[in-house]
């Protein structure tokens, strides 16, 4: 996760060639992007961290004693 968002900090190289607000506009764009790809790893981080939870609970209360 720190490996990805630090990958999108500082000037693409796609922006290289533009100027003004052209390259203000292909940064932010990169940035948003960024941003959504960190949201996704989290997301998906936290997803499985409950499905796991989950499922721990499940065969906890399946092995228990009556």
């Amino acid at each position: 996760m720190i490996t990805g968002a630090a990958s999108g900090s500082g000037t693409s190289a796609e922006c290289g060639g533009r100027t003004g607000n052209d390259r203000t506009l292909c940064e932010d764009a990169s940035d948003v992007g960024t941003t959504i790809g960190v949201a996704l790893i989290v997301a998906l981080w936290a997803a499985v961290d409950i499905i796991l939870g989950f499922t721990y609970v499940v065969i906890r209360l399946a092995r228990r004693r009556t």
